[in-house]
């Protein structure tokens, strides 16, 4: 077999983000997006009537936009609970994947498919996933070894109604009401291919070791034979500076490894800075990792990149790289009217990181939804602080609680990489443990996920249950729509205030700590703030927020008014503004729907940072 070139390989810290795996590279994929054949299957009839071996009188689809939306070309938002896609796979598509003698192995990629989905290449089964935001694999390579055309053949099952599955804001309602948007059924992220060595690297998780070292887990694919060793080497491509190389033993028939790389440059404290990720300065490592056989020659080789910096909490504060840091965050609900949970184009994911920071703001809370791994790459290379949210189930009951379980694990495994994500948050305001206050086994299941995060990965901050009854939390917040910037003043003022809030009742007629959870010094953040409607233009009727403005001028001034209020308070440490964007019925945005600012953008910066 031919080696591995390592100068194949793309410079994943300069990528253009189209890449749909961006902390794990290879020089060749085949893009499957596009148009696919696509029928609605609301009788459930296509298993008995042989849809696996093609779709009859089939519609055409824009995939990965969910068929409820526009920009999908089908368009209809109603219920839907099965339908199918068909798509066939050619031989220059495996030509791109880089099939070939040194990469025999094909493998079939799906970035979410929401929520169950089955997978057929010429009618024959490839395999089966559950949970509509996390993605899968599955090897084809036996049945399209012979390099004619395939038929490539999904079905996927989204029950509106079935409240045990996680499905963040997706209305179970005909049309979207209240808080709930229009739902997004099957593929919704790049469907893709990609050929590898018979034994290859499948995953990585880079997690800090302080900010002298990482520590690297790689996951392989087949079995290394006798004698393969392990290569990584780290890069600062900023600076034209190599930062190290480290070889380990790989057991034979190991199916992972870990390492830690120390980085030498960083035990000079006087200079740990110039390298270390923060906002204002994202620098990312390159990272070039490569699975050797015994006689030192590439059998597989990867590029990916990292961030080199520590995040934690202590005596209040939020700590980035060992100093306090102010969150100043932005409530994103990752929709868009056109293409719902799916974006745009993938264009659409810098430009929504780069908006985000023009508004000021230095962090974002991605809400009740697991993001395209190619905006985080863009809040990676961009320095955008993200907390990663659970989308919630609707229901508590023991499959409620497996589907969520499963799911989050595979999520906090799929981004743990990722510099930017410094904050875990598997509930939000008591969805799906909605008797959390009262029930010992909600209370139990609570702590138990939260805990489980910490178990995933021990490098960041867990917060239990945003908004109102929490535990075991490492930061606490508060959820709060006062519309008074002076009663928002004297809710958070001082220690007296802070003890008022945790001692009683919340903003919500909530209690933010239940009964055995303890105030230890966490940071105190308020996680939801603002919601202020305005409709430049012509309004929609059934636009609102939690208080409403009268023209651009109220707007703003009552915008500044409330973080006037969070700025005076003594012991808040950071904050989350609702919300970036107007979606569907709610006008409460800082942009329109269309990502257009409501007022001059620097007038809202100014109102936010409280400085131009």
């Amino acid at each position: 077999m031919t080696a591995v070139a390592t100068s194949e390989l793309p410079l994943a810290s300069r990528q253009d983000g189209s890449y749909p795996r961006p902390q794990l590279m290879r020089g060749a994929w085949a893009d499957l997006d596009g148009t696919w054949s696509f029928r609605h299957d609301d009788a459930d009839t296509g298993l008995a009537d042989g849809w696996p071996a093609g779709l009859p009188d089939p519609r055409e689809i824009a995939v990965p936009f969910p068929p409820e939306s526009t920009a999908s070309g089908i368009g209809e938002p109603g219920f839907h609970p099965v339908v199918w896609y068909a798509r066939t796979i050619t031989a220059d598509d495996l030509a791109a994947a880089g099939r070939g003698d040194r990469a025999p192995v094909v493998l079939l990629h799906f970035g979410a498919v929401d929520y169950r989905a089955r997978v057929w290449i010429d009618g024959h089964l490839v395999g089966e996933h559950e949970g509509g935001h996390t993605p899968f694999t599955f090897d084809v390579t036996a049945l399209v070894a012979d390099g004619a055309d395939h038929l490539l053949v999904v079905r996927a099952e989204d029950d509106p109604h079935d409240l045990t599955q996680p499905r963040g804001k997706q209305d179970w309602r005909a049309d979207p009401h209240a808080i709930w948007y229009r739902r997004t059924t099957g593929i919704w992220q790049t469907v893709w291919l990609e050929a590898v060595p018979e034994t290859s690297i499948d995953h990585l998780r880079w997690l800090p070791a302080g900010t002298t070292a990482v520590d690297l887990t790689v996951r392989l694919r087949g079995r290394p034979a006798a004698g393969a060793r392990l290569r990584v080497a780290l890069r600062f491509d900023e600076r034209d500076e190599d930062l190290g190389t480290v070889e380990v033993d790989v057991p034979p028939s190991a199916t992972g490894v870990d390492v830690r790389v120390p980085i030498a440059r960083q035990r000079n404290g006087q200079a740990e800075h110039e390298l270390t990720w923060s906002p204002e300065h994202p620098r990312l490592v390159d990272a070039t990792v490569s699975l050797l056989d015994a006689d030192g020659h590439p059998v597989d080789a990867v590029s990916s990149y990292l961030g080199v910096r520590t995040v934690g909490v202590d005596r209040g504060a939020f700590l980035l790289n060992g100093r306090p840091y102010d969150v100043r965050s932005v409530l994103s609900q990752g929709y868009w009217p056109d293409s719902h949970l799916a974006a745009p184009s993938r264009a659409a994911l810098r430009r929504e990181v780069e908006l985000i920071k023009e508004l000021g703001f230095t962090a974002c809370r991605i809400h009740q939804k697991i993001e395209d791994p190619r905006l985080l790459y863009w809040a990676d290379r961009l320095g955008l602080l993200v907390w990663g949210e659970a989308p919630g189930a609707y229901e508590f009951s023991p499959t409620a609680v497996q589907r969520l379980t499963r799911e989050w694990m595979d999520a906090v495994e799929r981004d743990a990489s990722h510099p930017s994500i410094v904050t875990w948050v598997p509930f939000n305001e008591s969805w799906g443990i909605q008797h959390v206050a009262d029930d010992p086994a909600q209370q139990a299941y609570a702590r138990a996920l939260t805990d489980l995060t910490r178990a995933l990965d021990p490098t960041r901050p867990v917060v239990c249950n945003d908004g109102w009854e929490q535990q075991n939390t490492d930061i606490i917040t508060v959820h709060d729509y006062e519309g008074d910037g002076a009663v928002l003043a004297w809710t958070y003022a001082d220690a007296a205030a802070r003890d008022t809030l945790l001692s009683g009742m919340g903003p919500a007629g909530r209690r933010i700590l239940l009964d055995g959870a303890e105030y230890r010094g966490q940071p105190i953040m308020l996680t939801e703030f603002g919601g202020i409607a305005y409709q430049p233009g012509t309004p929609r009727a059934d636009g609102w927020g939690y208080t409403a403005a009268a023209d651009a001028d109220d707007w703003l001034a009552r915008i500044t008014a409330l973080y006037d209020a969070v700025r005076a308070s003594a012991f808040l440490a950071g904050s989350c503004y609702t919300q970036l964007t107007d979606t569907l019925q709610e006008t409460n945005g800082l942009l329109t729907a269309a990502r257009e600012p409501k007022a001059p953008i620097e007038r809202i910066r100014r109102a936010v940072r409280g400085t131009p």
